[in-house]
């Protein structure tokens, strides 16, 4: 079992969420994160979303979060990201800051 893990993601925030000074409703910030989702799937790329779309100052390299260790990020975040391999891409988390989608990377 990895101690850590390299990833990277994409944040929604929305009124309310940790930290947020987005604007946007829950609902439209859920709605905006399917829409994302489904772009992944068809294969658009991954870090040109983060920058277009994340509320999380990693936009700028892409979403790229660099390499963490447990107990660094919230529950359901932490969870999923060492859920994957290498290469995954999660569904949309919600944690407390918003919705996420998570790319690992190493």
């Amino acid at each position: 079992m990895a101690d850590t893990v390299r990833a990277s993601h994409i944040l929604l925030m929305y009124q309310g969420s940790a930290r947020s000074t987005a604007s946007r409703s829950k609902a439209e910030a859920q709605q905006k994160i399917q829409e994302i989702a489904g772009q992944i799937q068809t294969g658009q790329d991954f870090g040109e979303l983060a920058r277009a779309y994340s509320d999380c100052p990693s936009k700028a390299k892409g979403g790229d979060l660099g390499t963490f260790g447990r107990g660094q990020m919230v529950g359901p975040f932490e969870t999923a990201a060492f859920g994957l391999p290498v290469g995954g891409t999660s569904g949309v988390i919600e944690t407390d800051f918003g919705y996420h989608i998570i790319r690992r990377t190493g």
